[in-house]
């Protein structure tokens, strides 16, 4: 994410507008206000200022109030406009270089103790688990239920298998499901998160198991899109199909 260019953000609202055409056809086009608003005019100067609200939101998220004053940023903002700036070019940039050097050690923070918390819930988690009946723990970390014991062929890692599975976090969040899609899916052993690499090779035909997979098996450091947070612990329900 680059932040040099933060002080002139233009709300992506400027984005719908079609670079192509003409600013006189643009301009003479009256477009109605929206209910809330007496002009169009204002209904777009709010949904400008709503667009780059979502913006530094998105960049500082609950740290914005302690890096982010509004009034000056309402200050820089008119008088950017107004072309009576109290800071020169070359300030300007010094403070955003300095800026992109503080938000990134923020980020490095919030990064850690976000680590710190989900290693404690996993661990809690994983610690309590394994003691109850049926819980089966691997070497590696893994720990498992069988719910439906199989009686067919195990597969190997080349193998490509046909499984339907549901997958959750911690706090029973669903992220995916194959049974809610109600189809299942084909995947190759191998080429899944190494939780399920090693869980499906324990697994016979006609099982199904739930899995908790510590991060580590999982999608660790990175996460999953905007689903699964980056050092979290899954649970799966797998039911083994087939090998294709």
């Amino acid at each position: 994410m680059q932040f040099k260019n933060a002080l002139y953000l233009i709300p992506l609202t400027l984005c719908f507008i079609n670079c192509s055409t003409p600013k006189e056809v643009v301009m003479a086009k009256p477009v109605a206000p929206v209910a809330k608003f007496t002009s169009f005019k204002d209904s777009v100067s709010y949904a400008m200022g709503a667009s780059t609200a979502k913006q530094f939101k998105g960049m500082f998220g609950k740290s914005q109030d302690s890096i982010f004053n509004l009034k000056q940023y309402e200050n820089g903002l008119k008088e950017g406009l107004n072309d009576t700036l109290a800071l020169s070019e070359n300030e300007i940039r010094d403070i955003m270089g300095r800026f992109q050097a503080e938000l990134r050690s923020l980020k490095e923070i919030q990064r850690e103790a976000v680590e710190v918390k989900n290693k404690k819930e996993e661990t809690d988690f994983l610690t309590l688990n394994k003691t109850k009946e049926g819980i089966t723990a691997t070497e590696s970390g893994l720990q498992y239920k069988v719910l439906k014991e199989g009686s067919g062929v195990v597969p190997g890692a080349s193998d490509k298998v046909e499984v339907h599975y549901e997958g959750r976090l911690l706090d029973g969040t669903v992220f995916d499901s194959s049974y809610k899609r109600g189809e299942p899916i084909v995947l190759g052993v191998g080429q899944v998160i190494k939780g399920w690499t090693e869980a499906l090779q324990l697994m016979k035909v006609g099982s199904k198991y739930q899995l908790y997979i510590p991060a580590e098996l999982a999608y660790g450091v990175s996460g999953a899109g905007e689903d699964i947070p980056p050092y979290v612990m899954l649970i799966f329900d797998v039911e083994l199909l087939g090998i294709k």
